[in-house]
């Protein structure tokens, strides 16, 4: 029983390394600085420079602090994409490629 125990938690311990790595290998992470323009449940507006930039925001975004309008914030996201439309080759293109 005893090897039973040491064997599931070898294996567990191996599980939760591979997730941390498969965690550590996602995409880059961005961040934008400035004032905070507007806030809602599923976005913040932020002013970079002459930009007004929107970044989304869900129920897991972790906000440190009193975030208002008008407070300056540094914002770290990532670039994910939803879908992909692959566009069939065009003749012109397949030329060029042989």
């Amino acid at each position: 029983m005893r090897k039973l125990t040491k064997v599931l938690s070898g294996l567990t311990l191996a599980a939760l390394l591979l997730a941390a790595a498969a965690v550590a290998a996602t995409a880059d992470k961005y961040q934008v600085t400035g004032p905070v323009l507007e806030v809602t449940d599923t976005m913040i507006a932020v002013q970079k420079g002459k930009d007004r930039w929107e970044i989304a925001r869900d129920a897991g975004t972790k906000v440190n602090g009193d975030l208002k309008v008008g407070s300056k914030v540094t914002i770290k996201y990532r670039m994910i994409a939803t879908t992909v439309d692959v566009k069939a080759e065009t003749k012109a293109a397949a030329k060029k490629t042989k």
